[in-house]
C-alpha cells in the first residue's frame, strides 16, 4: 500500500471494499439550496442579487476553497500568520461543502485512494456523470476496511476548528442575516442558495472530468486514477481545474504552471507573498522528486513556466503605506 502522511493502511483492499450509502444531511443540503436555486431565485432576480452571488461565490472559492482549505489547510504549501489562516479557513467554510476537519479527510481518503493500483468507483469518479453526480452530492463511502487517519494536532486540536467543524451549516446564518438586512430575500437566496449549488455542484462537475478526461502533461505510474487539466474551467475554478498539475505536484501553491494556464489563486497569492504576509511558498522545484511521474507532453520545452513575480499592486499598497 502507498501510505501517505496522513492517511495509513496495510490493507490491500481499504481503497476498494465498500457501499456507497445515502447521507441525509448531505443530501438535503444540497437538494434543499438546489429547489431554492432552481424554483425560487428566478423570481427574486435582480442586479445587485447577481452582483452579491458573484463576489461572494469569488471570494468564498478563491480566498476559501483553494488558498484556505486546499492549498494551505490540506496540503500546507505556503506559511501565513495565524490570524490569517483561520480566516481563509473559515471562508471555505463558507463555500458549503464541509467543515475543515471533513473537508481534510475527504481529500485526503480521496487522494490517498487513487494512488493505489485499485480503489472504489466513488473515489475515482468511475461512474456514469449522473450516477456519479448522485453519488458524489448525496452519498457517503462506508469502506469495509478504513485507513487510519492521523490529522496533526494543529489541526485537531483546535478550539477554533473544532468549534467551526461542529457548525459548519450554522456558519450561513453569518452571511444570511447581513444579506437578509441588507437586500432582503433575493440577497439570501441568490448569496446563499444559488452561491452554494453553483460553488458545490461545479466543485463536483469540474472533478469528475479532472479524472475522467482533459489535457495530460504528466502521468502517474501505478495510480487508479490520473488527473486532467480542465482549460475551459481554469479560471472559473481559481486555478483548482489544472488537476494533473496538481497530481503531478500535490504540495505546490502554484496549480497552473504554465503562463497560458490561469490561476487566480495563485494570483493573490503570489501579491500577498510580495506584500511579506505569506511566506515558504512550495513550488514545483521545491518538492521530493518522484520515481513513479513520467512526463506525457512532447512540447514542454516550448512552454513558458510561471515563476513568482513582481506584482504592481502590491508595489502600490506597499508604497502607499
Amino acid at each position: 500500500m502507498k501510505n501517505t502522511e496522513r492517511v495509513i493502511s496495510d490493507d490491500p483492499t481499504s481503497a476498494s471494499v465498500g457501499d456507497v450509502v445515502w447521507s441525509p444531511v448531505k443530501s438535503l443540503w444540497f437538494l434543499g439550496n438546489l429547489t431554492a436555486a432552481l424554483f425560487i431565485a428566478p423570481g427574486l432576480f435582480s442586479m445587485s442579487a447577481l452582483a452579491v452571488f458573484i463576489v461572494l461565490t469569488a471570494i468564498t472559492l478563491c480566498f476559501g476553497h483553494s488558498l484556505g482549505m486546499h492549498r494551505l489547510l490540506i496540503h500546507r504549501s505556503y506559511e501565513c500568520p495565524l490570524w490569517m489562516e483561520y480566516v481563509f479557513v473559515y471562508a471555505g467554510v463558507l463555500v458549503g461543502m464541509a467543515g475543515p476537519i471533513g473537508m481534510l479527510k475527504q481529500h485526503d481518503l480521496r487522494d490517498w485512494a487513487q494512488r493505489q493500483e485499485k480503489c472504489h468507483d466513488f473515489l475515482l469518479h468511475g461512474s456514469s456523470i449522473l450516477k456519479d453526480g448522485w453519488w458524489q452530492l448525496n452519498c457517503d463511502l462506508r469502506l469495509q476496511n478504513p485507513p487510519i487517519f492521523h490529522i496533526e494536532p494543529r489541526v485537531l486540536k483546535s478550539r477554533f476548528y473544532q468549534f467551526i467543524e461542529s457548525t459548519w451549516l450554522l456558519q450561513q446564518i453569518v452571511l444570511v442575516v447581513p444579506l437578509f438586512l441588507l437586500g432582503g430575500l433575493s440577497w439570501v437566496v441568490w448569496g446563499v442558495c444559488v452561491r452554494v449549488v453553483v460553488s458545490v455542484g461545479g466543485h463536483w462537475l469540474i472533478g469528475f472530468f479532472a479524472h475522467n478526461r482533459g489535457q495530460r502533461t504528466w502521468r502517474v505510474e501505478g495510480a487508479a486514477v490520473q488527473g486532467h487539466n480542465i482549460r475551459i474551467a481554469g479560471f472559473l475554478s481559481m486555478g483548482e481545474a489544472w488537476h494533473n498539475n496538481h497530481h503531478a505536484y500535490p504540495g505546490s501553491a502554484m496549480l497552473g504552471l504554465y503562463k497560458d494556464e490561469p490561476d487566480p489563486g495563485w494570483w493573490v497569492l503570489n501579491a500577498l507573498h510580495n506584500l511579506g504576509i505569506v511566506k515558504n511558498i512550495k513550488l514545483p522545484q521545491h518538492l521530493p522528486q518522484r520515481s513513479e511521474l513520467v512526463t506525457e507532453a512532447i512540447n514542454l520545452g516550448q512552454r513558458v513556466q510561471r515563476v513568482p513575480e513582481n506584482c504592481d499592486i502590491a508595489t502600490f499598497i506597499k508604497r502607499a503605506g
